[in-house]
């Protein structure tokens, strides 16, 4: 792991995200930073969320067709996500709820590095309810 320069940019970075549970996208990012740092570019913003990636302090999540989000690595805080096809909503799923991989599934000498499980299906609010008739 690389220790990223603490500048006054990537601090604010930092604590935007740090601060939000909602999974958000660069363009979101950079309008909260923006708040505190104004002439901070959307250029600033990437590279600084890329460098953040490559040290293991973010995660990405990503989806065809759609914006990058970004989720802050909360030490202590172990969790995979849901994602909903419907509205794009990102869900945090609590890491030690789920069921244990196991080792003898993965090929002879890997190394794992980091596990990440993305449940991908429909929120509340997008499933479809079942009509009254009957």
């Amino acid at each position: 792991m690389t220790m990223v320069r603490q500048t006054r940019q990537r601090q604010a970075v930092i604590e935007v995200l740090r601060a939000s549970r909602e999974h958000p996208d660069a363009a979101w990012i950079h309008g909260q930073v923006r708040g505190r740092l104004p002439h901070v570019s959307l250029g600033t913003v990437y590279r600084t969320l890329d460098a953040l990636v490559r040290d293991g302090v973010v995660v990405t999540i990503e989806r065809a067709g759609q914006a990058t989000r970004y989720d802050y690595k909360h030490e202590g805080e172990d969790h995979h996500h849901a994602v909903c096809r419907g509205c794009g909503a990102i869900f945090d799923v609590d890491a030690e709820a789920m069921p244990c991989i196991p080792v003898a599934a993965l090929p002879p000498g890997f190394q794992v590095t980091e596990v990440r499980l993305e449940f991908m299906g429909l929120c509340p609010d997008c499933t479809p309810q079942p009509s009254a008739e009957g």
